[in-house]
Order: structure tokens, then C-alpha cells, then sequence
């Protein structure tokens, strides 16, 4: 079990030698602890008003919230050229034709092994963001972050900002009230409905569902599947917000695995700011830090929390006290940075007076980047390695084998020749292993030599052989033999065996 280490101090602890000190407590104690004073672990929301800031980390947010929704609306929206009757949309989950397309890969079912390689690959690629940047997938990349944060700037543009919506919310319901809210709500409505919408697009064939949605012929699925996202959306990002993520995300927990005191997080250098307190301009800073206790940090924080307070499991690395903080120093004439990302191993040195020391490349960094660097290499040659032809053999089980008029022996098999390519396929299918062996195929007249059958483009064609061989050529109740399938430069083995109970034949 993981154990997240909170090393919160309470306001009257300023001392750095008391905060090293006290012995740590687990969030699971804190939990207890604010649990007491409002009856359980769970607590119930108090809206949170955050100020919007300025600065670097801002507009980094800014960007990827961008970026990010750009690539999930406009995705299902980009045309690929593809052959015949197939969906020529670049990233499409076609349940019912059971394929993934992306781009020029083309998935089966019986390739989802790609799929766990993909996820496994998304895992480290966490992982080793993790242990080097601490949560800049929960601050910066998260759909619930992201979208959260849309929903906010919303909420901006109808309310105002943070003392603006504090005063809206605190007054009596009026005309202005009700148009502020009912507007700020409908909004997030559309941007729920647009998301859940966005979503469908990559089930089906964008243009036609967009078309047959409207008229009510579109699958029902995508009715059901459109409006729970809908509803999602607009309570998660709208209502719940914060507690998504301290109470339904498993991460904040996870995460505590995979930091160190090397990792980078967002951190408060409490050895540069304390002691804090108000401070005069024009009064000389000797004795004390850089910290004035304006609480900017504070009311900027989407997640309500005090980084001063030490690492907390609330706090996703947004990056947005830093912003809020280096404003508030500029404007006292001191240096940016007394809150930045940094590590607890270079605050504890320089509290110690000592130089530090920033350790990227350490053993749980290689690990996950080995790790990662392996299964991405794994999962390059397996998309490099695939063949245009897949083949599977079931061998009838009922009867295992069947005496002929003549003497000889025959075996039912039935082959299943997967046509992966976007055009016709030839195939011509031989059988090794057992000497003498005929194939035929209901409709064909027996040969002794090779049966060739044609499979359409992107389709699987069931194939029945029938095998004869003579008694001679079975020395063995149990004869191993392959099946070898040829299309074009393609070709495959699959090994079978020939039963014809040799010991009661003679």
C-alpha cells in the first residue's frame, strides 16, 4: 500500500527545525483529522473562487488548453482516403466492422495486443513524467483539468473574477443574478453537449452520423452515449471540479510511488521565505524572508490549498501560485521563485547552507525510461513486422477422421484467411508433412495440387479443405503437417496435425 507523506504544518509552526523535526503523517490520518470536524473522510464542497493570475505557467496552460481541445474536437473531422466501402475517416473505432483505423494503421481484433502495448507505453510515458516533473499531466494534460479550467474562464466571462463572483453569489437573486448564472450555465451546457458530441464522431463515420443524428436515424448508442457524456462533463467540470480529484482520481495516490525528493514539484522554499510576515515598503528585510503571508498563492489556487503548507495530495502542479507569487514579489523588489518548481532535496540543502543538487538521471528514472524505450521498441517491430495476410486453422473434432470407399484417410479442416490489405487477395494453400495428400474444396474436384482462393479486400474468408492421404503415407496415428498459405510475397505456415488412427488401419 502506498503511504502519501504529508508534511503540513500548522500555522503556528514557522520554524523550518521544528517542521524537520515533527514526524510526518500520512494523508489517510489527515483525512481522519478533517474528518472528525465534518462527520467522515468525505467533505462536503465549498465552492472555491480562484483568481485568475499572469504570468509564464499561465499562458503555458492557456496553450496546451488549446492544443488539447483542439486535437479532440477536430480529430474525428480528418479525412483519409481509403478503398471501396471503407469509412474514410483517419481515427475511427468501427465497432461493427470490428477494425481501428488510425491514419495508415489498421487494427483487428485479433491484434489488440497493440492496444495493451499503447496503454502500457501511456503508463511509463506517466510514470517517468512523474518521477522527473512530478503531476504535469494532472496540471497541464488531464481532460478533467482541461476542461475544468475552460468552464472556469467561462464562469470569468459571466461572473467575473474571484471577489466579483464571491459578491454575485453572496447577493440576493435579481435580474442581473439570474441572467449571469442562467447564461454562465448554458454555455456549459453547449460546451457539455459539444464534448459528448465530439465523442460519438469517433464510433461512426463523422459526416453521416452528424447527418443522421439530427433526424433521429443515427444508432441509439450513439443517443445514450452522447447524452451520458453530455451529463459528465457538465457535472464534473461544472460541479464537482476539485474533488474529482481528491476524491474519484486514483493518481494523487498512485503518484506517491513515484516521486522522490529529487523530483520536481511545486514547492514552496520555505528556507527563502521564512520567516514570513506583513511587510512595510521601505522597511529593511534583515531577519526575516521573503514571504509578506499575502495568501496570493492562496486565492490563485483552482484546488483551495496553501503550498506553503508543504507537498499535499490536492495539489496538481499547475503551476499557477507560481504566477501569482512572482507578481506579488515584483512588486516588493524581491527576486521571482520563492515558489517554483523545485525538490526537496535542493531546500533541504539550502537550508543546511549547503549547495543544490539536481538529479534528473537517477535509477528510478532510467528504470521507467528502459522500460519504455523497450516496449515502444516492441511495439514498432510489431507494426513493422505485420503481414498483409493472417491465417488461423481449426481442425473438425467430430469426426477426427473419416475412412474413405478407397482406403484413404481424410481430415476436415477449416481455414480462415485474413485479408488485410485494401485490395484482392490470391492465396494459394499447400499442405506439407504428410506424402501423397490431396486437398479439395467443397465445389472443387480433388488435385494434388495447391487450392487457390480469393479474399476480398479488408474481409476474412472461411475456407473448408478436405485432406486425403493414403494409408501408406501414415506411418503414425498422429502425423504432423502445416497448412502454407502464399499471397503475393506474403506467406505463413500453420501447423495442424493429420490423425487417422494408424494402429487400427492395419
Amino acid at each position: 500500500m502506498t503511504v502519501v507523506i504529508d508534511r503540513t504544518k500548522p500555522p503556528e509552526d514557522r520554524d523550518p527545525e521544528q517542521k524537520a523535526s515533527r514526524p510526518p503523517r500520512s494523508a489517510a490520518a489527515r483525512a481522519r483529522e478533517k474528518g472528525d470536524a465534518h462527520g467522515g473522510l468525505y467533505k462536503r464542497r465549498t465552492p472555491i473562487y480562484p483568481k485568475l493570475v499572469h504570468g509564464a505557467w499561465r499562458r503555458l496552460k492557456w496553450a496546451l488548453l488549446i492544443v488539447t481541445l483542439t486535437i479532440y474536437y477536430v480529430t474525428p473531422w480528418i479525412r483519409w482516403d481509403r478503398p471501396g466501402d471503407l469509412p474514410d475517416q483517419a481515427v475511427l473505432v468501427d465497432f461493427a466492422g470490428r477494425r481501428f483505423y488510425f491514419f495508415f494503421i489498421q487494427l483487428w481484433p485479433q491484434e489488440v495486443y497493440f492496444i495493451t502495448g499503447l496503454l502500457v507505453m501511456a503508463a511509463l510515458a506517466l510514470f517517468l513524467a512523474s518521477a522527473l516533473f512530478g503531476r504535469l499531466w494532472c496540471g497541464y494534460a488531464c481532460p478533467q483539468t482541461v476542461w475544468t479550467d475552460l468552464y472556469i474562464h467561462i464562469e470569468r466571462l459571466f461572473e467575473g473574477d474571484r471577489n466579483a463572483r464571491m459578491k454575485l453569489d453572496a447577493a440576493p437573486w435579481s435580474f442581473d443574478k439570474a441572467w449571469r448564472k442562467g447564461g454562465k450555465h448554458a454555455v456549459w451546457l453547449g460546451i457539455a453537449f459539444g464534448t459528448g458530441g465530439a465523442w460519438i464522431f469517433y464510433f461512426h463515420d463523422a459526416p453521416t452520423l452528424i447527418r443522421t443524428f439530427w433526424i433521429g436515424q443515427a444508432p441509439m448508442t450513439a443517443y445514450v452515449s452522447c447524452a451520458i457524456m453530455t451529463f459528465m462533463t457538465y457535472v464534473l467540470a461544472g460541479s464537482m471540479r476539485e474533488q474529482v480529484c481528491t476524491y474519484m482520481c486514483p493518481w494523487p495516490r498512485i503518484q506517491g510511488a513515484m516521486l522522490d525528493e529529487h523530483s520536481l514539484q511545486v514547492t514552496y522554499r520555505f528556507d527563502r521565505g521564512e520567516p514570513r510576515g506583513p511587510h512595510k515598503k521601505g522597511a529593511s528585510w534583515t531577519g526575516r524572508g521573503d514571504c509578506i503571508d499575502c495568501n496570493a498563492c492562496v486565492v490563485a489556487c483552482p484546488m483551495g490549498i496553501d503550498i506553503r503548507n508543504g507537498p499535499q495530495l490536492e495539489c496538481i502542479n499547475c503551476g499557477l501560485c507560481i504566477d501569482a507569487c512572482d507578481e506579488i514579489m515584483l512588486r516588493v523588489e524581491r527576486p521571482k521563485g520563492l515558489i517554483a518548481y523545485d525538490t526537496d532535496a535542493a531546500v533541504a540543502a539550502r537550508a543546511k547552507g549547503e549547495k543544490a543538487v539536481y538529479r534528473l538521471i537517477r535509477p528510478r528514472t532510467l528504470y521507467y525510461a528502459a522500460a519504455l524505450v523497450l516496449v515502444s521498441g516492441l511495439m514498432i517491430w510489431g507494426l513493422m513486422g505485420r503481414t498483409p495476410m493472417d491465417v488461423h486453422v481449426l481442425r473438425d473434432r467430430n469426426p477426427t477422421f473419416v475412412r474413405m470407399q478407397d482406403g484413404d484417410i481424410r481430415n476436415g479442416y477449416t481455414l480462415k484467411i485474413a485479408n488485410r490489405t485494401f485490395q484482392p487477395m490470391s492465396a494459394s494453400i499447400a499442405f506439407e508433412g504428410v506424402d501423397g495428400a490431396r486437398l479439395k474444396t467443397p465445389g472443387v474436384d480433388a488435385t494434388t495440387g495447391d487450392l487457390t482462393v480469393t479474399v476480398e479486400p479488408n474481409q476474412i474468408r472461411a475456407v473448408r479443405v478436405l485432406v486425403s492421404a493414403p494409408p501408406t503415407a501414415l506411418p503414425h496415428a498422429n502425423m504432423p503437417a502445416a497448412f502454407i498459405v502464399r499471397a503475393g510475397d506474403a506467406d505463413q505456415s500453420v501447423e495442424t496435425t493429420f490423425l487417422s488412427g494408424a494402429a487400427n488401419i492395419r
